[in-house]
């Protein structure tokens, strides 16, 4: 039952559905070649993760470490090595496999240094048979790791974005958000981007950390607009600024005035960039309309495979989500970082969700609907031989009501605008009642 009070704007943000919270140790312990077996090969995506990185940012809750000490790195890429070939081993060769888009994260992928982001390169390349150079590779960076020698290994390879971490230009924001950096830095980490053949440049920006204001907002989005970047995503600020709360005696007063102090900042960067020749794909992501295309892309997110290598990556089938354990705490994600580099038989799925019909439904009309193209009912139809409104009438109708549907035709779902603006508060409300339950019953550690 969807509550008649607006929900508050800044919920959940449901890159993935189900989250890795909802996932639970696999009793069975599949073998991967159980868990492929019949499963399509012909458009995969390829996920690699670094869980490295050079400082922890006041905001982050990514699997990842500050510092790799006593050779870590070298030992995570041989544990990366092992699993790609186990993996490559339970695809099999009964049908060709083949990878049509691929990406590095972490973390920072580019902590690793220009040797080491070549052997990466390998292991995707020699190990699981992606061709880099012929599909869509996108990296992410931070602007101490995008060196000019990491970003020639990255053009060379193939690499078509680059995603730099930037999050504000504002140097006294960037410390309030526990991300201290010079904009010198910055600007310069940005001028060697550009230098290379990386065709895309995306440029991660925050708004509501503490001390920001409409004019220093406009600051960050003025510094990201001077370097004509081919994407840029807008992200809310997530952990609760550690003043922000001080503010007043009453915490849901506090909280109510970040939710309007980040509603105003996202409307004016959404406008902002919109005025500067951009078009809103998503809540977050804003691409330059004539920005170019990375490549030949033909995967589908709601629909297609993906394999993610590495302790922070999961892998998707049709009817299995899986990963190795989660956890954000410092001191839990060291232990299985240590696990992972120890592990010698990576053949078997050890964490995560079976997906049954009502699950996938949910996550294609999340995947679909939380897009500013919206969700094309044909297609659900065709895959799930229902209708979205039989299946979440209730659901779409409260979005209906309170304004957040676009007027469109019958066979299209979009959000208006301020639907939009409340993405995060929107796909909670698809959460299965199985996935809430487990969500909450998870310890977070």
């Amino acid at each position: 039952m969807i509550s008649a009070v607006l929900p508050r704007p800044y919920q959940n943000y449901v890159y993935a559905y189900p989250h890795k919270t909802a996932y639970r140790p696999l009793p069975e312990r599949p073998a991967l070649s159980r868990v492929w077996a019949g499963e399509p090969r012909s458009a995969l995506s390829l996920y690699l993760h670094i869980p490295f990185c050079e400082v922890r940012c006041g905001f982050c809750n990514l699997f990842t470490r500050v510092g790799a000490p006593d050779e870590l790195t070298t030992r995570y890429l041989d544990a990366l090595t092992r699993q790609a070939g186990a993996v490559r081993d339970g695809l099999g060769d009964a049908e060709p496999v083949r990878f049509a888009t691929a990406a590095f994260g972490g973390g920072t992928p580019t902590y690793l240094d220009a040797d080491e982001l070549t052997r990466l390169c390998d292991i995707a390349e020699n190990v699981m048979g992606a061709d880099l150079r012929a599909i869509p590779l996108s990296v992410e960076a931070s602007p101490p790791t995008a060196t000019s020698d990491r970003l020639a290994v990255l053009a060379e390879r193939g690499a078509t974005r680059l995603s730099l971490g930037v999050q504000s230009f504002v140097e006294a924001e960037a410390r309030a958000a526990v991300r201290p950096q010079r904009r010198a830095d910055v600007e310069a980490a940005l001028g060697r981007i550009r230098a290379t053949a990386i065709p895309v440049l995306n440029i991660d920006l925050i708004y509501g950390i503490d001390g920001q204001t409409a004019a220093s907002w406009r600051v960050s989005l003025d510094a990201a607009l001077a370097w004509r970047p081919e994407e840029i995503y807008l992200y809310p600020l997530y952990v609760r600024p550690l003043t922000g709360l001080a503010r007043h005696a009453d915490p849901a007063v506090a909280e109510q005035e970040w939710d309007s102090e980040r509603l105003a900042r996202y409307a004016e960067g959404r406008d902002h960039l919109m005025a500067n020749g951009y078009e809103q794909v998503s809540m977050r992501m804003f691409r330059r309309a004539d920005a170019p295309p990375q490549g030949p892309d033909d995967y589908a997110c709601q629909t297609d495979g993906m394999i993610g290598l590495g302790c922070g990556a999961r892998s998707y089938t049709r009817t299995l989500h899986y990963s190795f354990d989660y956890a954000v705490d410092m001191r839990a994600v060291r232990g299985i970082i240590d696990t992972y580099v120890a592990t010698t038989d990576f053949g078997s799925a050890l964490h995560g969700r079976v997906i049954d019909g009502d699950e996938a439904a949910r996550r294609h009309l999340l995947q679909s609907l939380l897009q500013a193209q919206g969700l094309a009912v044909a297609d659900y139809r065709t895959r799930f031989g229902t209708d979205p409104w039989d299946d979440f009438g209730p659901e779409l109708h409260a979005l209906a009501d309170r304004g957040w549907l676009a007027d469109t035709d019958a066979e299209t779902l979009r959000l208006s605008e301020r639907g939009l603006a409340y993405s995060d508060a929107i796909g909670p409300d698809f959460f299965s009642p199985a996935v809430r339950a487990a969500m909450a019953a998870y310890e977070l550690r």
